[in-house]
């Protein structure tokens, strides 16, 4: 699934994202979504969200 869509992640969905500390590496993190942060309809680098572990990025994999 494109993880640029905001329409296809929703709260609750397992997501590996990339923090902003962690763009240089590329580094993800994997948890569940419990917010979105991103109100357009897309954006070019992944739907900005935080997970339930309040760690907050951009998503680049919904699993």
């Amino acid at each position: 699934m494109n993880s640029q869509k905001r329409v296809n992640i929703t709260i609750g969905s397992l997501v590996k994202v990339v923090q902003k500390a962690d763009q240089r590496s590329g580094k993800l993190t994997e948890g569940v979504v419990s917010k979105i942060l991103t109100n357009s309809p897309t954006h070019p680098h992944g739907i900005k969200v935080m997970l339930e572990n309040g760690v907050v990025g951009r998503v680049k994999e919904i699993l």
